[in-house]
């Protein structure tokens, strides 16, 4: 009897090791999809919390209503508030989703490089990253040139020459140096440019009430320019995955992240709508004048210069606002890619 238990005792022992040997084979399947959740990194920082994701998001995608205008000129009034009404349900609000759904299910830094990576393997990763990081370079290569036109309106010699390009040098450093400081101090950085770019467009947006003609929302354009007006919508409502290569210094991103998007979303469309229902119901101008930049003289012709100064001044914290936003999501997309080994961590 003795011996039979020992023999069954040995036998379960062999199946049980069998067993276990099955299970760390398994757990250590290469297979993407088995691979556990990368670890959020906690060094020491604090966490970004909802407020300061909030602006960062909306720098991301939008910046303000710079930009929108050409809407404007390409289709008329009424095209281009239903086009900022309606293409927000279309494109907007599904990348967004997808943007939190993945987000939160993999909280790390990297975002889409680490979706990519997990789905289709480490070359569709370093594919995604590289490709995303070269976008993300050229944006950025813009914003510093975008500060020193506007300067260059108030400035001349800003224009041309030297004196342009130390500026743009001169902005480069400086911006990257508080991109440098660490992504709380952009994101509170990026509320307070946030809030003062958009100060203007409310007022504007008072001031034009006793002046609004809700018949000129509904005028139709002349010789509608689909491809510019489509551009315009695509341009200004896009990038809200840039957001995700971040969220790994949210706190709580289960959490934070949804709410962030959802409100940023709501920030981004009324502030393009607001100025827009503004503008095309207090004035009634030639639709070829609005092109860019075009909101400073319709803030002029209703409030005055002192508005139209400060919607240009709001233009130069915009372009400081979105190029924080977009070097802080390069940079921790390089970090998540490092992760991934797809770049070396130094």
């Amino acid at each position: 009897m003795n011996s039979e238990i020992q023999l069954q005792t040995a036998g379960g022992s062999e199946t049980s090791g069998a067993g276990d040997q099955a299970r760390r084979s398994m757990g250590s399947s290469s297979h993407p999809l088995h691979q556990p959740i990368l670890p959020i990194r906690s060094n020491g920082s604090k966490k970004l919390t909802l407020i300061p994701l909030i602006f960062l998001i909306y720098f991301e995608v939008s910046g303000g209503p710079y930009g929108a205008e050409p809407a404007v000129r390409a289709a008329g009034p009424l095209l281009a508030l239903v086009g900022f009404l309606v293409f927000p349900f279309i494109w907007s609000v599904p990348e967004a989703l997808i943007t939190a759904e993945l987000a939160t299910a993999i909280p790390g830094n990297g975002g889409y490089v680490l979706w990519a990576e997990r789905a289709f393997g480490p070359l569709a990763g370093a594919i995604m990253g590289s490709w995303k990081f070269l976008s993300g370079a050229i944006n950025s290569a813009a914003y510093p040139v975008l500060c020193a036109d506007y300067l260059a309106r108030v400035i001349l010699p800003l224009s041309h020459g030297a004196p342009r390009v130390i500026a743009v040098v001169l902005f480069t450093l400086v911006l990257s140096f508080l991109n440098y400081t660490g992504l709380t101090i952009v994101g509170y950085t990026a509320v307070a440019l946030g809030l003062v770019s958009l100060m203007p467009f409310l007022l504007m947006a008072g001031f034009a009430i006793p002046r609004l003609r809700p018949r000129r929302w509904v005028k139709m354009g002349r010789d509608i320019d689909w491809r510019l007006y489509f551009n315009t919508l695509f341009w200004n409502l896009n990038f809200w995955d840039n957001a995700s290569t971040l969220a790994g210094e949210v706190e709580r991103p289960q959490r934070t992240f949804p709410k962030a998007l959802l409100l940023s979303g709501l920030m981004t469309c009324i502030g393009y709508l607001v100025p827009l229902l503004a503008g095309t119901g207090a004035l009634d101008v030639p639709q070829e004048a609005w092109g860019d930049g075009f909101f400073a003289d319709v803030a002029a012709m209703i409030a005055g210069k002192w508005l139209k100064f400060w919607i240009e001044t709001g233009a130069v914290l915009s372009a400081i606002g979105l190029y924080e936003a977009q070097l802080s999501s390069s940079s921790f997309q390089l970090l998540g890619m490092a992760d991934l080994c797809i770049l070396p961590q130094f």
